[in-house]
């Protein structure tokens, strides 16, 4: 059966399996697809000048793919900065100055607009200890949950 396997499998095979990986990247997450993908893209180039049999290229695929994830991993990822920790929400909002759209007379909370967007919003709840009308300008110091704790600016 590998005869006939070997005989069908051309360099543009490995090349167009290279390319789907890596576009299923897209819809997966781990970034793990990536790899196997570039693999298949390296054998594909490796074929247009080197004939080999169908288990050679399948075996190289393979240790080529499980060394560029182990590379991944060990040496390149933990050298990215992981953007989606929630300190990055802390960064970004404290000190930064907003008008009250809603008061918080009466309430414990009321409703802040900065003037560009903030972490994709422009709206935010806010807590003050003070009473703030519409219009104040007010400075977030803190984040308690979902809702920002601010002082009159």
């Amino acid at each position: 059966m590998l005869e006939w396997l070997n005989a069908h499998i051309a360099y543009w095979h490995w090349l167009v399996l290279g390319l789907l990986l890596v576009t299923a990247e897209i819809f997966v997450s781990g970034f793990i697809l990536f790899w196997f993908g570039l693999s298949a893209l390296a054998i594909g180039l490796l074929l247009l000048g080197v004939s080999m049999p169908i288990t050679v290229q399948l075996l190289l695929w393979a240790a080529l793919s499980l060394g560029l994830v182990v590379f991944w991993h060990k040496k390149m990822q933990p050298k990215w900065k992981d953007r989606t920790t929630s300190g990055m929400a802390f960064e970004a909002l404290t000190g930064q100055v907003g008008s009250v759209i809603e008061s918080n007379s009466g309430k414990s909370r009321g409703r802040l607009r900065f003037p560009a967007p903030v972490l994709g919003e422009d709206e935010w709840t806010f807590i003050c200890n003070a009473e703030v009308s519409i219009g104040d300008r007010v400075r977030v110091q803190d984040i308690s949950g979902n809702t920002l704790v601010v002082t009159p600016h």
